[in-house]
C-alpha cells in the first residue's frame, strides 16, 4: 500500500497511522480467503483456479477470461487460489435521523470517518472491500474490489450523500443476502432506529447464510446521556411529529426505553454470533477501532468493545 493518494476527506493521516497495524480477522471459514493470516480451507493448491469475478475498473486485463466473454458478452477476472480474498461489505445508513449531532460532528460524518478507515485496514490486509449506501431504498452501490482506487470511489460516495427520512434496515440486510455469492464480511454502521426485531431477522438472515456480520451502533453522547434542560423542540427526523417539552419530565422514561432497546439489540447480536459495538461519536475514533478490533481478534467471540468511555 505505498501508492500516494490524493487528499481525501474522510482519510484521516494520524488516525490511519495509528491504527495501520491493526487487521480485520476472519474466525470462520471464508469462501475465497486469501492465503496467510486466513486461507481459504475450500480450496487445493495455490495455483489452482478459485472462481470468477465480473471485471471492475483496476483489474489487471492478463486476468480477463475472454472464454467466458465469447459466450456471455461480459468481462470477467480469473481469481486464483493465491489471489482470492474475502469480500467485505460495508453498510452506511444515511436515514435523517443520522444527521444528527449535539456536537460538531454528526453520527452520519462519523460513520464516513469509520467507513473510510475500515476500507483503508481492509484493502491494506490485501482484501476486497465495497460500500452500500441505504434509507428506505439502496441509494448507492460500489461492488467489493481490492484494486487500492476503490478507495476514491468510496471516498465520492461518501461525499455525496444526501439523507432522506425513514430507514428499512432488515429489508435492506434481507436483499444483500440475496446478493452475496460467497460467505463474506457485512459491516453496518447505523443508528438502528427500526424495529429491534425487524433488524435482529435481518442479521440473523445473514449468519444463517454464513456471513461474518459487525455492528457498529453509533449514536449522538446526547442520544446516550439526554442532558437537556429547559424547554426544547424535538424534530422528528423518520417522519415523526415534532415535540415540544421540558426533557427533565421525560428523561426516567427515555432513558429506561433507551437502555431497554440496547439490551435487546446488544444481545440478539451476541446470541447469533455478531460482533457488535456500541459507538458513541464524541469518542476519538482510533481508540474505537483499536479496541474493537484488537478484542475481536483475541476472544474469538462476539462482544461490546464498550465503545462508550
Amino acid at each position: 500500500m505505498s501508492q500516494h493518494l490524493p487528499e481525501l476527506n474522510y482519510l484521516d493521516p494520524e488516525t490511519l497511522q495509528k491504527i495501520g497495524d491493526l487487521e480485520l480477522i476472519a474466525r470462520e471459514a471464508v469462501e475465497g480467503l486469501r492465503s496467510g493470516a486466513h486461507r481459504s480451507q475450500l480450496r487445493g493448491f495455490s495455483t489452482e483456479f478459485a472462481h470468477h469475478r465480473q471485471y471492475a475498473p483496476g483489474d489487471a486485463i492478463r486476468d480477463l477470461d475472454w472464454r467466458v466473454y465469447g459466450r456471455t458478452e461480459r468481462y470477467y477476472t480469473k481469481l486464483y487460489e493465491a489471489e482470492t480474498n474475502f469480500d467485505a461489505y460495508l453498510m452506511i445508513d444515511a436515514s435523517s435521523s443520522m444527521t444528527y449531532s449535539s456536537a460538531k460532528v454528526s453520527k452520519l460524518e462519523y460513520a464516513k470517518f469509520l467507513a473510510a478507515a475500515m476500507s483503508y485496514l481492509i484493502l491494506n490486509q490485501r482484501d476486497s472491500v465495497g460500500l452500500s449506501i441505504f434509507n428506505s431504498e439502496m441509494r448507492a452501490h460500489l461492488p467489493p474490489r481490492s484494486a487500492l482506487s476503490v478507495i476514491l470511489q468510496i471516498e465520492k460516495n461518501l461525499r455525496e450523500i444526501k439523507p432522506v427520512p425513514k430507514t428499512e434496515i432488515s429489508k435492506q440486510l434481507h436483499d444483500i443476502a440475496l446478493q452475496i455469492k460467497r460467505r463474506s464480511f457485512i459491516i453496518l454502521i447505523s443508528d438502528l432506529f427500526a424495529d429491534s426485531d425487524d433488524v435482529l431477522r435481518g442479521l440473523q438472515r445473514l449468519r444463517f447464510d454464513g456471513h461474518n456480520v459487525i455492528v457498529f451502533h453509533t449514536l449522538d453522547p446526547f442520544e446516550l446521556e439526554f442532558p437537556f434542560k429547559g424547554t426544547w423542540q424535538f424534530d422528528g427526523l423518520e417522519g415523526e411529529d415534532d415535540l415540544i417539552t421540558q426533557p427533565e419530565r421525560i428523561r426516567e422514561d427515555y432513558l429506561s426505553n433507551l437502555n431497554g432497546f440496547l439490551e435487546d439489540i446488544q444481545s440478539g447480536c451476541i446470541g447469533c454470533g455478531v460482533d457488535y459495538a456500541l459507538v458513541d461519536t464524541s469518542r476519538p475514533l482510533d481508540g474505537l477501532l483499536s479496541e474493537f478490533l484488537e478484542n475481536r481478534s483475541l476472544n474469538g467471540i462476539a462482544t461490546n468493545s464498550g465503545a462508550r468511555p
